[in-house]
């Protein structure tokens, strides 16, 4: 059976409800890109709240909008919503994408710019989505 992989600010000790704290949590190398991808995400979103969320960064606006993580060897990035991985989908070939998820790697991380767009895109979604329920 496949180990589970390990979720870093999850660690016993590490407070839940901050972002800092789970950062702080996780080796220099992805909490580096970590940190990078938080920065794009703010600046994309800066009317988001950053929260914690089942036990990783979470950004929610007008509901959850997007997610990260970090695992022993790799990153992902959580879109919360598949037709948005198709959207990129040719912009995201060079990485491990599935579902709402994209992996990532230290060595090759998600460009600030396609983050940004995602996450554009992710609000523009639930934008849509409280506008739909308004009428």
């Amino acid at each position: 059976m496949k180990k589970a992989a390990s979720n870093y600010g999850a660690k016993k000790g590490v407070p839940t409800g901050d972002v800092d704290a789970y950062l702080s949590s996780v080796p220099q190398e992805l909490r580096t890109v970590l940190e990078n991808l938080r920065q794009a995400i703010k600046a994309a979103a800066p009317k988001a709240e950053e929260v914690i969320s089942y036990q990783i960064p979470t950004y929610k606006y007008h509901g959850p909008l997007v997610h990260f993580v970090a695992r022993q060897d790799y990153c992902s990035f959580i879109a919360v919503s598949k037709s948005i991985l198709k959207i990129f989908k040719n912009e995201l070939a060079d990485y491990d994408a599935s579902g709402t998820t994209i992996h990532f790697t230290a060595e090759n991380p998600l460009p600030a710019a396609l983050v940004k767009k995602i996450v554009k895109a992710r609000i523009a979604e639930n934008e849509l989505r409280v506008k739909q329920k308004q009428k």
